[in-house]
């Protein structure tokens, strides 16, 4: 038999139960037809030496904004090691500012309070950038801060007259103008002012964010939330964009990308009685092909831990007269979660706080009682704090938890501030959620935080702030667990098991080559590991010297 490629002489961890291991693989059209005697004797168009490093499944991030961080790829850099204090941010501002035009927007993003000591000001900002319209966004994607000269662009001159929305925050002086930071909804009070953004500039970010993202082993991902330019998203030609950058080869990491809730509508009459709710033509989750295809519906119905708005069940630690708030009315989150769920979507709700999660739980419980479905496989996004009833009941309800590894190093010392170390304790609650019986994916939420498999997978065994304080310690998985959550779990997430995640015949040819073998090294060095090779479809997209 002649193959299209045949990579030899490695360690890899199939995540088989069958055929644990092997030394060879063999691809034809882009799937695996072979692993060690299966290809034995045949040749092939490309033969890859291995030279004995180990190889794992091609990871797959359940919960990427990949082209959101292209995105910030190619905007100032804010976050807390480029700009460790208050200062440092308005002297990059300031640096920014003298190379361009006057009425040129300064476009920055990853900044976090609890690093630098507090937000940035509209007032600083105009001194800093001269007068220009910038626009800074958090580290968490559900706050930034805006200069005078933004929210000029966007109608309000000298920051007067900025409404309150339901869902957001806008922060005010005592004479009730805008001190410059905006929550969750109410950001789009500025950011209607640039986007939507050009689909020549989506498919741009998109390529920054392949392009980062194959260096890190990183073969499938998935988009949660596109085409809602007041919520997540670039505007109404996200998926034209998607679409462009597979035709262009500009992406090539598998996406499942998540319309989300509120661009879905009333699409009238489908034949007896019945109405369908969705996007035009019918689609919904599941169009699509491996390349690039449609999956859950997203809907935000909280905010986050460090912003201080996850609707919690109890006031923050140190702000004890806050509880945050829903971005949705409840009722509302209910009635259109079921209709979604009716017509056939899968449903991704953002939930961190645990008055969240027993809202979006209720929603799927109604959704179900309403319209049986088997299978459906709804998400909580984050899954952010839970109780042990809370758990219990995410597992009997078959809804599938999406948390991130990574939250625990970069931004755990603030959810330690934010909860008080005895609420901490049911943070990311991984290995409660897997001895319960839930299928556990991986995944990074970056760029809120960095997006490489590795560091997530580090942080879902060690447990540790970036100040070295355990976080939850009960709750770290073995980096076997980890592993499984960052190739079959994510696959399971996506309705895409039978495919993807294990390295077996029939299965999709995409694995990572490693530097050292993930379930053999030091638990504590893990983050240490690096990706010599990434290979999609049978095609090596990434090859840092691994390949012979």
């Amino acid at each position: 038999m002649h193959l299209d490629a045949l990579f030899t002489d490695g360690r890899f961890t199939t995540l088989d139960a069958d055929r644990p291991t092997a030394h060879t693989l063999g691809v034809i059209g882009g799937r695996i037809v072979g692993l060690d005697e299966q290809v034995a004797g045949c040749t092939a168009d490309r033969v890859h030496d291995l030279r004995g490093a180990p190889v794992v499944p091609g990871f797959n991030d359940a919960h990427q904004h990949l082209s959101m961080r292209g995105r910030r790829l190619l905007q100032l850099d804010l976050h807390a090691g480029a700009v460790p204090t208050l200062d440092a941010l308005y002297a990059a501002v300031r640096e920014r500012a003298a190379g361009l035009g006057p009425d040129e927007w300064i476009f920055g993003a990853g900044y976090d309070q609890n690093k630098i000591g507090s937000h940035p000001t509209a007032e600083a900002l105009d001194a800093a950038a001269g007068g220009r319209p910038v626009w800074l966004e958090h580290v968490s994607c559900h706050m930034g801060v805006a200069s005078t000269a933004a929210f000029a662009r966007a109608g309000f001159t000298g920051r007067y007259g900025v409404p309150d929305l339901d869902g957001g925050h806008v922060e005010r002086e005592a004479d009730g103008r805008a001190v410059g930071l905006l929550q969750e909804t109410a950001q789009h009070l500025v950011t209607r002012a640039f986007r939507p953004t050009p689909a020549d500039a989506i498919v741009a970010a998109i390529a920054a964010g392949n392009d980062q993202g194959v260096t890190e082993g990183i073969t499938s991902l998935t988009e949660p939330g596109i085409a809602a330019a007041e919520h997540v998203g670039h505007g109404p030609a996200d998926l034209h964009a998607f679409h462009r950058a597979v035709q262009e080869g500009a992406l090539r990491i598998r996406t499942t990308v998540m319309p989300y809730m509120t661009v879905l509508h009333d699409l009238g009459a489908v034949g007896d009685g019945a109405t369908w709710f969705g996007l035009d033509l019918g689609l919904r989750s599941g169009f699509g092909d491996d390349r690039l295809k449609i999956g859950a519906t997203k809907i935000a119905t909280d905010g986050s831990l460090i912003g201080r708005s996850a609707h919690m069940c109890c006031g923050y630690q140190d702000e004890p007269d806050n509880v945050g708030f829903l971005q949705f009315d409840a009722e509302w989150l209910r009635r259109t979660i079921t209709e979604a769920h009716r017509c056939g979507w899968q449903i991704a709700a953002h939930a961190i706080g645990d008055a969240a999660v027993d809202v979006v739980l209720d929603a799927f419980e109604a959704a179900q009682a309403a319209h049986p479905r088997p299978d459906a496989r709804h998400r909580i996004e984050h899954f952010a704090v839970a109780s042990d009833r809370q758990v219990r009941r995410l597992v009997d309800n078959r809804v599938i938890p999406v948390p991130q590894g990574r939250f625990v190093s970069e931004i755990g010392d603030g959810m330690i501030t934010a909860l008080g170390p005895e609420r901490a304790e049911q943070c990311y609650r991984m290995r409660s959620l897997l001895d319960a019986g839930a299928v556990l994916p991986g995944s990074s939420d970056a760029p809120v935080a960095h997006g490489a498999p590795l560091l997530g997978i580090h942080d879902m065994v060690n447990r540790r702030t970036a100040a070295g304080v355990p976080l939850a310690p009960a709750e770290a998985v073995t980096p076997a667990q980890a592993l499984y959550a960052y190739t079959v779990g994510s696959a399971y997430a996506e309705h895409a098991e039978d495919r993807k995640g294990r390295l077996a015949r029939g299965m999709l040819a995409d694995f990572a080559v490693l530097s050292d073998d993930l379930l053999a090294v030091d638990p504590g060095r893990i983050d240490t590991l690096t990706v010599g090779a990434t290979v999609i479809d049978g095609e090596v997209v990434h090859d840092a010297g691994a390949l012979g």
